[in-house]
């Protein structure tokens, strides 16, 4: 680089840092002066933050956003008192259900605060468990969402069709191979900085302990000491959790790119953002250009994972087990979560909308875009007809198919692994948009003793915690 372009840039970063700045109250502009002697101290003074490296989980959420912000202003502001400012990587979990309108929010919001262009600053996206540059624009991997499907299908047939199971397990779960493989890629990071308050990481942290335990599980739970040690647990209980659930079928993943051996040290930010956030939408939606996604699945709790979808779920699950109508089962939900879903801010016209012809219409679009998963499909899932040597299969025919009643000998023997005719395969594996293998494996395994995601009626518990999110 140029002088004359160094010179260029660091006044364009002198203007992003007096801009940020002008949206900050007196209570932020001390808070941001207390997380930069934070800063400074856990790299080990002025002299070494050139070469500190920290890490930010952002999932595009306002909390998250807004933590960003100060972290953005923090380093500028550094880099005006210094040689040089600490180096700053930023990772998002991409998964199955974040919607453009999400990604579109996390780019406007990198752009405002002028990260594409900053040597210093990494932007980074983890999906299907690959670490690669962040791009709004990369459209969603094919083998990702075949994995999000079987495992949203699996975890709910083996959960006997719990609903919060099925939607919350695998976004939770994956959380522990994101953080093990974002802090050991390309050399590592010193340090992870978290918005998170110990409460909101200690529920996280009880909720893995919960659904490890029900699905069969053994070993210690406690919270390990150092950083490196609790990001392993938790990929270690999710690959113990998959591999109860898939038996023989489960793949291990190469751990070879998650090793660090590096101490990573923890920067809680919570006490310095607590009110702020309240705060904040001039400096997120006029300066960032942040817009609350209303499909969004946030990580905010095991209780309401994905509010929209829950709602369309308890409504085929009143119509197709209970005998009630569709609304009425979406009505229940609602009523249930309402308080939930007015603190995230979803839109009161969504709310309002859940249980009507247009609402059903549009959580069947929603399930089948991002989940590839048809109505039926999510029914059968309810049902959860396979497990238990197919106890649930006749009820589930008589009330769904009562055409292939007659065929329910022939469905037993492909699910036993009999020879049976290739149509009834193909019947099946529509039906419920696994394939043989696995349905034969459902056949075969006995339903979780404990729905997995503990029946967690809290709206403010659930895990949040350490994925910053």
């Amino acid at each position: 680089m140029s002088a004359i372009h160094e010179q260029a840039m660091n006044y364009v970063y002198q203007q992003v840092l007096q801009r940020l700045q002008g949206h900050f109250s007196r209570a932020e502009r001390t808070a941001l002066q207390l997380l930069i002697q934070r800063l400074i101290v856990a790299a080990g003074g002025i002299e070494q933050i050139g070469d500190y490296k920290i890490l930010v989980a952002h999932g595009g959420g306002k909390g998250s956003s807004y933590a960003l912000a100060l972290l953005r202003a923090a380093q500028l502001t550094i880099a005006g008192r210094a040689p040089r400012s600490f180096q700053l990587r930023v990772a998002t979990l991409r998964h199955t259900g974040m919607t453009q309108a999400a990604l579109d929010s996390i780019h406007r919001g990198y752009s405002a605060l002028f990260f594409h262009d900053d040597p210093r600053v990494e932007l980074l996206m983890v999906e299907n468990q690959e670490v690669m540059p962040f791009n709004h624009l990369r459209p969603s991997s094919t083998v990702a969402q075949d994995v999000g499907r079987r495992n949203l299908l699996m975890v709910g047939h083996m959960n006997s069709g719990d609903i919060r199971a099925s939607l919350c397990n695998d976004g939770y779960l994956s959380l522990g191979d994101f953080y093990r493989r974002i802090t050991a890629w390309d050399g590592g990071v010193h340090a992870l900085v978290s918005s998170d308050s110990p409460r909101k990481q200690n529920q996280y942290l009880a909720w893995l302990a919960r659904t490890t335990r029900a699905a069969g599980m053994k070993g210690p739970f406690g919270r390990p000491l150092a950083l490196n040690a609790l990001f392993t647990h938790m990929d270690d209980c999710s690959a113990g959790y998959y591999r109860d659930v898939y038996g023989e079928h489960y793949a291990a993943q190469d751990a070879s790119s998650k090793e660090v051996h590096r101490h990573l040290a923890y920067i809680g930010a919570a006490d310095l953002l607590r009110g702020g956030e309240q705060d904040s939408t001039a400096l997120l939606n006029d300066f960032m250009g942040y817009k609350q996604d209303e499909f969004a699945f946030q990580f905010s709790t095991p209780a309401y994972a994905n509010p929209f979808l829950m709602a369309h779920l308890h409504g085929l699950h009143a119509q197709v087990l209970q005998g009630l109508d569709y609304q009425q089962g979406v009505t229940r939900f609602i009523e249930q979560a309402i308080g939930f879903m007015r603190r995230k801010k979803i839109p009161e016209l969504l709310i309002a909308q859940a249980g009507t012809r247009d609402g059903r219409v549009l959580a069947a679009t929603y399930a089948r875009e991002f989940f590839g998963l048809e109505e039926s499909q999510l029914v059968c899932l309810l049902f959860s007809p396979f497990i238990q040597q197919g106890q649930r299969l006749e009820a589930f025919l008589r009330r769904c198919h009562p055409g292939m009643l007659v065929a329910l000998p022939e469905l037993h023997k492909a699910l036993e692994g009999k020879p049976s005719a290739e149509l009834i395969q193909h019947w099946i594996v529509d039906a419920s948009g696994l394939p043989l293998t696995l349905l034969q494996h459902l056949y075969h395994a006995n339903a979780a003793a404990n729905a997995a995601c503990i029946n967690s009626e809290d709206p403010a518990t659930g895990p949040h915690g350490v994925p910053g999110h």
